[in-house]
């Protein structure tokens, strides 16, 4: 059975580390309309508690616990948003130079066939003219 080639992104993927595949889901998931909406969820939910709560408050208003929570969060997300964006930008640049590298590959190529017909157009034009020589002689 033949092996079948990896791509620059089954590479990229291949010598990620586990510290990278988790920021990169991490990052992912954070960037979602489904995270948006539970945690839009989540905060009503915790306000509406605190705020009607009939027998106890433990965050009452203006939400100080709620807002370390969401302080905590931030701190932790944006380093693993940028570790995700540092490798999206390298994944880019294995992208850019795998594409550069077909491109020449491509150009060479076709350089070797644009030689490969002009030969063979050579070619057909000597035979023209040996028929005309031949076609010339025998008048």
């Amino acid at each position: 059975m033949a092996k079948k080639a990896k791509n620059w992104h089954d590479e990229h993927i291949e010598i990620s580390s586990v510290g990278q595949r988790l920021a990169d889901s991490v990052a992912s998931g954070m960037g979602s309309w489904r995270f948006i909406i539970i945690q839009t969820i989540i905060v009503a939910v915790w306000m509406s508690l605190n705020v009607v709560g009939f027998v106890h408050h433990w965050d009452a208003y203006p939400f100080i616990l709620l807002n370390l929570l969401f302080s905590t969060q931030a701190a932790y997300a944006a380093p693993i948003i940028m570790m995700a964006q540092n490798r999206q930008s390298d994944r880019d640049r294995a992208q850019a130079q795998a594409d550069y590298q077909t491109n020449i590959d491509s150009k060479l190529e076709i350089e070797a066939l644009q030689k490969h017909l002009s030969l063979i157009e050579t070619e057909k034009l000597d035979k023209i003219i040996i028929m005309l020589e031949e076609m010339k002689k025998a008048k």
